[in-house]
């Protein structure tokens, strides 16, 4: 698995990812600058990371989705390579039109640090192979603006596309208000493109990826995308 992550001013989860990254497929991660207008030649996995890209001036995501290394990011899921963005990640996805709606200030106006179960919606995408269909997982979030929010025609065509991946549930899987921490319409905490190859997604999976983080729920993601890559080759 040769994974390139995008490094902007203010990103900060960029060592983080690439250290899942390589517990997982055994070789280091490409860091790619955002002026950067080229990826590394045989990439086959783009991580967004989370952050506070340019400070988060504008909106969040909006400058970075347009720095110069996201047109080789838009031609790169164009052609069908495998894109993951999390948390800013997720915002940076959104401005730069690689996937529907935007992510808005969280319900209740205050930045949320802490472990939240997601439910497994699919277990047949690249993003949810190292999963069980249903099967509910905890990792991290931090975030103030991770409030999903899209049209209701769009909301609509996620779901009935199969397209909304994790869900923010409680420990046994249930859906509700209680349980959805950001006010994220459907409960959505990741989404996927039409084609299925660019995920974007609030929480952090890879900061639970080793036992002494205290879980390794968000391991499956990055096993799958090897496992997915691996069968791909």
């Amino acid at each position: 698995m040769k994974s390139a992550v995008l490094v902007f001013p203010g990103i900060n989860r960029e060592r983080d990812m690439a250290r899942a990254l390589k517990l997982v497929s055994g070789t280091d991660a490409a860091m790619v600058w955002h002026a950067d207008t080229e990826l590394p030649k045989g990439t086959d996995l783009v991580v967004v990371p989370g952050g506070f890209s340019y400070g988060d001036y504008l909106r969040c995501g909006a400058i970075a989705a347009r720095a110069p290394v996201m047109d080789a990011v838009r031609k790169f899921a164009g052609d069908g390579g495998l894109v993951l963005g999390v948390c800013n990640g997720f915002q940076i996805l959104c401005e730069s039109g690689l996937l529907p709606g935007v992510l808005m200030r969280n319900a209740r106006l205050k930045f949320i640090c802490r472990d939240v179960h997601l439910r497994v919606e699919r277990a047949d995408s690249p993003f949810t192979r190292g999963y069980k269909a249903g099967q509910v997982i905890k990792v991290p979030v931090a975030h103030g603006e991770g409030n999903y929010e899209a049209d209701e025609e769009t909301v609509k065509r996620l779901e009935g596309d199969g397209r909304v991946l994790y869900r923010y549930c409680s420990p046994e899987g249930e859906l509700g208000e209680s349980y959805n921490i950001n006010g994220a319409a459907a409960s959505i905490a990741g989404i996927v493109n039409e084609r299925g190859n660019v995920l974007g997604m609030m929480p952090h999976p890879e900061n639970h990826v080793e036992p002494i983080m205290g879980s390794t729920d968000g391991r499956g993601l990055f096993e799958g995308l090897a496992a997915h890559l691996k069968a791909a080759a």
